[in-house]
C-alpha cells in the first residue's frame, strides 16, 4: 500500500510540474530564438566581408522596405547589440509572459507598424538599424496593457517596467538621444506597442496567463 500511494504521489507531482515547465518555455523560447537570431547575424556581419547592415530601414527607398522585418536584428556592431540585449531580454519576457500565445502578434505588430513608419517619415540618406524600436513596443505594451485589462498583476508590472525603464521615454524625443541614434525609431516603436496592446487584448479578459 506504501509504494502504491508513492507512486501516485510521484504521478501527481509530475503532472503537476509539466504545465509549470511548459508555462516557463513558452515565456524563454521566444524572446530567445529573437535574441539568438540578432547575435547570428552580429556574427556573421563580423566575419563576412559583406555589410548586412546595409538591410536596414532606408527611409522613402524601394530598396529600404526589405529593412522593415530586418532591421530590428541587425547592429550597429556588437557594442550596439550588448545595449539592446538587457532590456529586450527583460521587457520581452514579461510581454511573453503576460501576453501568452499572442506574443508573436505583439511582436510582429510592433516590427511592421514601427519599422513602416520608420520608412515613411524617417530622414533621406540614413539607414536605421537596431532592437531598440522593438525594445520601446514592449515598454508601450506593458505600460498600456493594465488599463486595457485591469488585471493587478498588469498593473503592478506597469509599475515596475515604468520605475526601472521609465526613463528611456526620453529616448523617444529629439533632445533625448545622441547624435546618430534614431528618436524616431523609439517614438514609433513605443506606438506601434501601444497600438499592440489595443489590437490583441480584449477589455473583458485578463490575459490567458493571468492565473499562472
Amino acid at each position: 500500500m506504501q509504494t502504491t500511494r508513492l507512486r501516485a504521489d510521484t504521478a501527481r507531482v509530475s503532472q503537476t510540474a509539466a504545465p509549470a515547465s511548459s508555462r516557463s518555455k513558452a515565456v524563454f523560447v521566444p524572446v530567445l530564438a529573437l535574441l539568438a537570431v540578432m547575435w547570428a547575424l552580429e556574427i556573421l556581419d563580423f566575419l563576412l566581408p559583406a555589410e548586412l547592415d546595409y538591410l536596414g530601414i532606408r527611409s522613402r527607398e524601394a530598396e529600404g522596405l526589405v529593412g522593415i522585418p530586418l532591421a530590428p536584428f541587425l547592429h550597429g556592431g556588437f557594442e550596439h547589440l550588448l545595449a539592446n540585449t538587457l532590456p529586450f531580454l527583460i521587457l520581452g519576457t514579461l510581454v511573453a509572459w503576460r501576453a501568452g500565445g499572442r506574443f508573436w502578434s505583439v511582436a510582429i505588430i510592433i516590427i511592421v507598424l514601427g519599422g513602416a513608419a520608420v520608412w515613411l517619415l524617417g530622414p533621406g540618406n540614413t539607414i536605421t538599424i537596431g532592437a531598440s524600436g522593438l525594445v520601446f513596443g514592449f515598454l508601450g505594451y506593458l505600460l498600456v496593457l493594465g488599463v486595457l485589462t485591469r488585471s493587478w498583476v498588469d498593473i503592478l508590472v506597469a509599475m515596475g517596467v515604468l520605475l526601472i525603464y521609465g526613463s528611456l521615454l526620453l529616448g523617444a524625443t529629439p533632445f533625448g538621444v545622441p547624435a546618430g541614434v534614431s528618436w524616431l525609431a523609439h517614438l514609433t516603436g513605443f506606438g506601434a506597442g501601444v497600438v499592440a496592446a489595443f489590437v490583441t487584448t480584449s477589455r473583458d479578459e485578463p490575459p490567458a496567463t493571468s492565473g499562472g
